[in-house]
């Protein structure tokens, strides 16, 4: 088989072997794609594979089941940002997601590109809320890529599309103040940023995080892939403490 050499977004890598490590990237085309790093456990290479990273990365394997031989260079390095707790946890939980969540092979150049852009906002933003609406807007998108999308664009009781303020965890649908009266204990929030844009305020944010938190759990992050949730439930706790 031709080698494949592409862009990637390193996603995840675990030891694999005495010296190797076995990583996960996610690809502009091809999705995300898993290959076997020789020396990957060296001083040389464990600073290419941490999550975040930008890499050009070259997949070669012999058959189409064969775990893929990958050798990587490194494109551009978010290190230094890992020494910092909330960008390192807001890396950490992303990529994460991204790893478990998706199916290895299936394109989904807009996680890609939504991805390469959160982990540029947490890069570039001098605090946590310049990129923490990006990132509940990139799980809403895993969301729907995935098939769990939610349904904003209407009341699922009224049929109206204005004053939408919760979402139903049953049908995962807006639901507008009117069409709420009386269950609104039983919805979840709606932030206002979601439907209109801008980053939000504090509280806006984790009401964000609630509202995707409550479907990836439920829809996405089942089985082996709970694990996961452990660094959400960091990063919310130190997003947390910065509002108070």
């Amino acid at each position: 088989m031709p080698a494949l050499i592409t862009p990637a977004l390193v996603c995840a890598a675990r030891h694999h072997g005495e010296h190797g490590a076995i990583a996960r990237l996610l690809t502009p085309h091809h999705g995300l794609l898993a290959g076997y790093v020789r020396g990957g456990r060296s001083r040389a290479m464990r600073p290419v594979l941490l999550p975040g990273n930008a890499v050009k990365a070259e997949f070669r394997a012999r058959t189409e089941e064969q775990l893929a031989g990958l050798s990587l260079e490194l494109e551009h390095s978010r290190a230094p940002l890992l020494s910092e707790p909330l960008p390192a946890a807001a890396i950490d939980w992303a990529c994460a997601l991204t790893a478990a969540a998706l199916s290895e092979g299936t394109p989904h150049p807009a996680l890609f590109q939504a991805l390469d852009g959160v982990l540029g906002a947490v890069e570039a933003a001098p605090a946590a809320r310049g990129w923490a609406a990006a990132l509940v807007r990139y799980e809403l998108l895993l969301l729907a890529e995935l098939g769990f999308g939610l349904d904003l664009g209407r009341c699922a009781a009224t049929g109206g599309d204005t004053d939408l303020a919760f979402v139903s965890p049953r049908s995962a649908a807006a639901v507008s103040r009117t069409g709420a009266e009386g269950y609104e204990s039983r919805l979840l929030p709606l932030p206002a940023f979601l439907l209109e844009g801008g980053t939000g305020e504090w509280r806006a944010i984790l009401d964000g995080l609630r509202l995707t938190g409550f479907f990836l759990e439920r829809s996405v992050l089942t089985g082996w892939r709970a694990d996961v949730l452990a660094a959400r439930e960091r990063l919310v706790e130190r997003l947390g403490r910065v509002v108070g």
